[in-house]
């Protein structure tokens, strides 16, 4: 029987330590076309690119693996696989990961990790983006891609209807200390940000942005904020209708 064919991306480049561990992963289940931005993009979200040109560039093939790079975003990564590169052959299967940190709550909105994820689901392959608790960029991915092959396996094997983007957070923990995975809701919070003043040499005024996340609802027990507080790998499955359906009919009588 035909191996499936599995497309990886992600958010942090096409060297990030966690794509390297998700591409072993994958190799053991199917063939494995990357396609991953050439520089980090984190916090790209949805965006794509328009007004410049893109490169792909060949960096390995052998066997049942072959890897790219592109200019561009995760987004337009996930484009040229679906519109060019992978045109004739629909994967079975797209991975957007493992990113180094966490893309719960309101992050699947910023995150450039989500962002190739529900792309793909556009095209009608199931989806799933990957993100463990840990920024370090040598962070231990040994128990995530652990955990990310059952889910992986599990996807791959099952009939649930598409389109299907599942946005999937790994507490960072040793194996053992997780206590299992949750199919759970988006916490609903924010993030309020902070510009950290700073001058270069020449006394010009630059900025860095840092933050906190500040939770609405921390006693609810069916979100995956709760679930990654409490040792949970946390699945949450994402739609893209935006509308906000419980304001259609007072505004239709408004209108």
């Amino acid at each position: 029987m035909k191996k499936p064919l599995i497309f990886i991306t992600n958010d942090d480049g096409v060297w990030a330590k966690g794509l390297q561990s998700i591409v072993e992963v994958a190799r053991r289940i199917g063939r494995v076309v990357v396609i991953a931005p050439e520089t980090p993009q984190s916090g790209k979200a949805h965006s794509i690119t328009m007004f410049s040109p893109l490169y792909l560039n060949e960096i390995k093939k052998e066997g049942d693996l072959a890897v790219y790079s592109c200019s561009g975003t995760p987004v337009d990564c996930v484009k040229m696989a679906f519109d060019h590169l992978l045109a004739d052959d629909l994967p079975d299967l797209t991975i957007s990961g493992i990113n180094h940190g966490s893309n719960s709550a309101i992050s699947v909105l910023y995150s450039g990790t989500m962002g190739a994820a529900i792309e793909a689901s556009f095209y009608g392959s199931p989806s799933i983006g990957l993100s463990l608790l840990d920024h370090d960029l040598d962070a231990d991915f040994t128990a995530a891609a652990e955990f990310s092959e059952q889910i992986i396996r599990k996807v791959l094997a099952s009939d649930i209807a598409l389109p299907l983007c599942l946005n999937v957070n790994i507490p960072n923990l040793k194996r053992d200390e997780i206590r299992g995975i949750r199919v759970c809701r988006q916490n609903r919070g924010y993030w309020k940000e902070t510009f950290v003043c700073r001058q270069d040499p020449r006394g010009k005024n630059y900025y860095w942005l840092t933050g906190d996340f500040y939770n609405v609802e921390p006693d609810s027990t069916d979100t995956d904020e709760w679930a990654l507080a409490h040792g949970y790998i946390s699945v949450v499955p994402i739609q893209v209708d935006l509308t906000d359906h419980r304001q259609i009919g007072e505004l239709a009588q408004l209108f």
